[in-house]
């Protein structure tokens, strides 16, 4: 397991997460943040994932947790549990940091974090992303990665259950 410990080092806490940016924000990283449930992940969390990098040099994945995503999505969700989520997530080379947070929506790890560049899927629009408007008025900039038709983590469970 011990090979494994550079995964398990992209594994942050809340504050532990504040504390890096912190640290890339003084050497001039700029930080990207996108978040979700990725629960299975499939090809257009991977797409999202790799064209987010592209706006910077660290980006953060804020990953809700077991608890948020069942309020956010049903009793029957998440498929794959939160740690589980995590290590997916941080083995990806384009993804820097994992962090988990429990709240319906990320709007105040954005706030702590202050990522220079958030980024979301294109079934969202500026007007419906939480903590735009913070980024925005911190200088920051707010990205739409365009969906990937075909893919979703609903469709998947879907097929899945008509086997």
């Amino acid at each position: 397991m011990q090979k494994l410990q550079w995964i398990q080092n992209k594994i942050y806490s809340g504050e532990a997460m504040r504390q890096q940016c912190n640290v890339w924000r003084a050497s001039g990283r700029k930080i990207v943040f996108t978040n979700g449930c990725f629960d299975i992940l499939h090809h257009g969390h991977l797409t999202l994932l790799a064209e987010a990098a592209e706006f910077g040099n660290k980006l953060i994945l804020a990953l809700n947790t077991d608890a948020s995503v069942k309020r956010l999505k049903g009793p029957e969700r998440p498929i794959t549990h939160e740690q589980d989520r995590a290590f997916q997530a941080a083995s990806l080379l384009c993804v820097d940091a994992v962090c988990l947070f429990d709240e319906d929506t990320p709007e105040a790890l954005i706030k702590t974090l202050k990522p220079d560049v958030l980024v979301k899927g294109g079934d969202y629009t500026i007007d419906t992303i939480v903590g735009a408007d913070f980024v925005l008025a911190n200088g920051g900039t707010v990205e739409i990665i365009p969906f990937v038709q075909g893919y979703s983590t609903t469709s998947i469970i879907g097929k899945i259950k008509k086997l």
